[in-house]
């Protein structure tokens, strides 16, 4: 086999496998593209970190925002606090209404009655 047939054999067999082939320098980036074969669908989605700060990222669900949790010993006594109570659930206050029931059927018999 010569040089030129081992070219051709070599891109044929790239082009029935599976994985891409990766040229890894400096001109390499995920900016432009994803370098794979098969392509997941992914949703841009907003990642907010503990911190406050966002990026865009691409998840595997359509979300609009994902929320990082945040880490409750680097927080002051006050806004731990705060945020305990926040979790606990919430006392519903119950209204008893008294109704008063004054209906007298007497008042209503003329309707039904045979002539």
């Amino acid at each position: 086999m010569n040089i030129s047939t081992c070219n051709v054999m070599g891109s044929l067999i790239r082009g029935f496998s599976t994985s891409a082939r990766i040229d890894i320098n400096c001109h390499r980036t995920s900016i432009a593209r994803i370098g794979r074969l098969t392509y997941t669908r992914v949703y841009p989605t907003t990642l907010v970190q503990s911190d406050g700060s966002t990026i865009m990222i691409r998840y595997h669900e359509p979300r609009q925002i994902i929320k990082m949790p945040i880490d409750i010993t680097t927080l002051t006594e006050a806004e731990r606090r705060k945020r305990l109570e926040a979790r606990k659930p919430k006392v519903k206050v119950l209204i008893d209404d008294d109704i008063e029931d004054d209906f007298n059927l007497d008042n209503y018999q003329h309707l039904w009655k045979k002539k």
